[in-house]
Formats: structure tokens, sequence, C-alpha cells
């Protein structure tokens, strides 16, 4: 039950394409690719070692 068929995806770009029109779907893959963009960001500097980002803080 976890994975999506070929169908089912059809289904969902169909339905999301009817929602927004061709128009706004370009607007929402930029604003998701920025988004996760972001999330990217934010777990690579969570990653950083306590005392560099304390070095960071202090400047």
């Amino acid at each position: 039950m976890g994975r999506l068929g070929v169908t089912e995806i059809l289904v969902i770009l169909a339905v999301v394409l009817l929602l927004f029109g061709g128009k706004k779907i370009p607007e929402l893959m930029k604003g998701l690719g920025s988004g996760i963009k972001e999330f990217k960001n934010a777990a690579k500097d969570d990653k950083q070692p306590a005392d560099k980002k304390a070095d960071e803080t202090k400047e």
C-alpha cells in the first residue's frame, strides 16, 4: 500500500492540474524547490560542531 503506481501518479497530476491550472504550477514548483533548498541548508547548518557555531555568533 505504500507504493504509488503509474496510474495513481497520473491521477494525482491530473487533479493538481485541474485545481491550480497550468499557469500556477511553475510557481508552485519554484516555491517547493526553494523550500527544499532552505530545508537542506538548515539541516547542513545543524550538523556543524557546536564550537564552530559559537564562533560564528561572536563575529
